[in-house]
């Protein structure tokens, strides 16, 4: 049996005649890296292939989770400078009814993550299609549902505590909201299809030139036209159909979905059931993570003088939403990867790949954290000129800069649970660390101290670190090989067309 060093030395060769260093493949990686001890003269040629492979797909996630998650950050933009209780109103809606969708519509989606990119790894382009007008099939039947909590969602508002004029604004809003939850439902399964064939150029164009317009739009809407919230939140859907409209061409008519897109299928239409139970596994999952952050700043309206600590708490959520959707970039890449790799049969690929991209958002989050205490009177400028607001901003940073840290891990591990299939799993994880820890603490905090806001946000800390901890300790106990015969169960009964139902075995 060949050693390490000899592997490494016959698949690691050195420059070829060109002066180039050969390309390796995955097959090559998990040859080496099956065979120990590796060298560490060899680590950095395995991590600058690793990095390579994960920086491709990652810049062009990260542009798309950014810039259609700023859609709405310029809408509140706009609605901050209406006055401190439109944004209040607006931020209420986004938190509250739009960020429940949110979760509910990306949760669903992250199953199309799993199933097509262990289908992609394993070559099996024609479920693919099916898989995706499934779950546009499912998440259409939720938005339907989901309309109703968006036309009263005043009622809902007043419901869990919202003052009457800030949830009569949040009303207004969340009405306008209505054809974005359609687009939305859409758009979520369409990316979740591309990115697991690792197309991911074209969406981040698609993302960055909707952005663009949407700025152009808004700025007519509300400052030129005078439309006021009504006309920021219609100009809001306006943008995501646009989002929806160019991506549907591109699958139809482009030649890199030819394999994995051969028209619609009434097939799509059969195992809805099997297949919406993945699904809402899926979205537990991620619902629990997003609805643990918006609903603490819910839970803000409910203390002394709300609007400035709805404002204040909304404000520096924004911010962190910003980083949690570039690392959610990060973590739709790495969800890529593993379940290609997985796929594949490369379970020492899906692990190093796991390694390098944790190491890497960790770095990332220090520079993140830094800037966030730096330009602390800065960021808060962008939202709002109330002096008192500013100053709330500013106490929070520090919270801000230490969550900042941690979501650079946290996010990056639900997306290796999503690339292996662990949702039910981490379902569970983040019911306890989030809902059963974090929200008792940060309520006592918030309300029974002098901390207010601060100690709403400080629950909110601790429920992530633990989140975080347990999901590190899940990993690095995780037997690799096993995943790989999890995700080959899988696709064998995905094979079939006339077994598409049977892929709830996750």
């Amino acid at each position: 049996m060949e050693s390490g060093e000899e592997v490494c030395q016959t698949l690691l060769p050195g420059l070829d005649s060109n002066g180039q260093i050969p390309e390796l493949s995955s097959e090559a990686v998990e040859e080496i890296l099956s065979h120990r001890p590796v060298a560490l003269r060899w680590y950095p040629r395995l991590v600058g292939w690793e990095s390579r492979l994960l920086w491709i797909l990652s810049w062009a996630s990260i542009f798309v989770s950014v810039f259609n998650y700023m859609l709405s950050f310029v809408t509140l933009m706009y609605t901050g400078h209406l006055g401190a209780l439109e944004l209040a109103g607006a931020s209420v809606a986004c938190v509250g009814i739009q960020g429940l969708a949110y979760g509910i519509m990306l949760g669903m989606a992250s199953a199309v993550q799993t199933v097509c990119g262990q289908s992609y790894g394993a070559r099996r382009y024609e479920t693919m299609g099916v898989i995706c007008q499934r779950a546009i099939v499912l998440h259409i039947g939720a938005a339907i549902l989901l309309t109703f909590l968006y036309w009263y969602s005043g009622s809902a508002l007043k419901a869990i505590g919202q003052s009457v004029s800030i949830a009569e604004q949040g009303q207004i809003f969340a009405r306008g909201l209505i054809p974005q939850l359609y687009a939305f439902s859409i758009s979520c399964p369409m990316q979740r299809f591309l990115q697991a064939q690792n197309i991911v150029n074209p969406l981040a164009y698609i993302a960055v030139g909707v952005f663009l317009l949407h700025i152009l739009l808004t700025w007519v809407a509300v400052c030129a036209l005078n439309y006021g919230l009504l006309g920021a939140a219609l100009t809001l859907s306006l943008s995501w159909w646009l989002l929806v409209i160019i991506q549907g061409l591109y699958i139809l008519f482009s030649p890199s979905c030819k394999q994995t897109w051969t028209g619609f299928s009434a097939k799509a239409f059969r195992g809805l059931w099997p297949y919406f139970k993945l699904t809402a596994a899926s979205a537990v999952m991620l619902c629990l993570e997003i609805w643990y952050n918006q609903g603490l700043v819910l839970i803000s309206g409910l203390l002394s003088n709300p609007t400035i600590a709805l404002d204040s708490i909304s404000i520096c959520m924004n911010y962190l939403t910003w980083d949690i959707e570039f690392m959610l970039g990060l973590a739709a890449a790495t969800s890529v990867r593993v379940s290609n790799e997985l796929g594949a049969g490369h379970p020492m690929v899906a692990k190093f790949s796991v390694v390098v991209v944790t190491t890497t958002t960790t770095l990332i989050s220090i520079i993140f954290s830094s800037i966030v205490l730096i330009f602390k009177v800065g960021l808060s400028k962008l939202f709002t000129s109330d002096s008192q607001v500013i100053d709330a901003v500013s106490n929070l940073t520090p919270l801000l800069a230490i969550s900042v840290l941690l979501n650079g891990i946290q996010p990056i591990l639900s997306g290796v649970a999503i690339g292996s299939g662990w949702q039910g799993v981490v379902a569970y994880v983040n019911l306890v660390t989030y809902y059963v820890i974090g929200l008792p603490i940060g309520c006592v905090l918030g309300f029974k101290t002098s901390l207010g806001v601060a100690g709403i946000w400080w629950g909110m800390i601790v429920g992530v670190l633990l989140q975080t901890v347990t999901l590190i300790i899940l990993t690095a106990r995780t037997n690799w090989n096993t995943e790989v015969a999890k995700a080959a169960d899988r696709l064998k009964k995905s094979a079939n067309e006339e077994a598409l139902d049977l892929v709830d075995t996750i």
